[in-house]
């Protein structure tokens, strides 16, 4: 951002492009403005010491939730950061594979009934699968997910994010804190529940997701 001239600017993400915005504004506070959140990463752990407030009712809730959506839901994020290239020979190996891998989050992640084609085009999952299939290029997506696990978001006592956060908390979303879990580390300016969406919200709810973020940092 300082070789494109920007001192200053907001930053925004949902999925992995969350993890980054947050890594950004923990970083560079004097440069991140503010950050526009639609996802917060399974991997954000707050400091839970002594010296913190004990965890409420909705806490104990959530990270109960959390542990039974990666028994049930997280196979993919534990072959993808513990056998990334395994993994990689198979689904560049077959394209109905690949297709299957990614089609099926697309399906058990977005809100909607149970009807893929209900929730997104058939062009719009073709072009997705296409672009890993003519790439080649799956491999450094599923190695991103070993990378990253090296790393996670785990915070020590005291720290705080300090830009203000504006997050869109779309109803489907696959991990989904409540207000409090994420006050105790981000500076939490604007919370919007969302009335429909799930976790690919740029892709099933753009108007509704760009309306908010453009309400967020205007605000600002």
């Amino acid at each position: 951002m300082t070789e494109l001239g920007y001192s200053i600017y907001f930053a925004q993400g949902g999925d992995i492009g969350s993890s980054v915005s947050t890594w950004l504004a923990r970083l560079y506070p004097q440069a991140v403005r503010a950050l526009h959140l639609n996802f917060i990463s399974g991997s954000f752990q707050p400091p839970l010491t002594e010296s913190e407030r004990p965890l409420s009712a909705a806490d104990t809730e959530w990270l109960a939730a959390r542990t039974r959506w990666a028994e049930r839901e997280g196979g993919y994020s534990h072959a993808q950061s513990t056998t990334p290239q395994t993994l990689a020979y198979a689904l560049t190996d077959s394209p109905v594979g690949l297709a299957g891998w990614l089609l099926e989050e697309f399906f058990a992640w977005s809100d909607g009934d149970n009807e893929l084609t209900q929730r997104f085009e058939l062009d719009e999952l073709l072009t997705n699968v296409s672009v890993y299939w003519f790439s080649g290029n799956v491999a450094s997506t599923l190695r991103m997910y070993e990378e990253n696990s090296r790393q996670p978001l785990r915070f020590d006592s005291g720290e705080r994010i300090i830009p203000p956060l504006s997050y869109a908390r779309f109803p489907k979303e696959i991990v989904n804190p409540p207000r409090e879990w994420a006050e105790r580390l981000f500076n939490v300016a604007r919370w919007t529940e969302m009335p429909v969406g799930g976790h690919f919200a740029a892709l099933e709810q753009p108007r509704a997701l760009a309306i908010d973020i453009h309400d967020a940092f205007s605000s600002l």
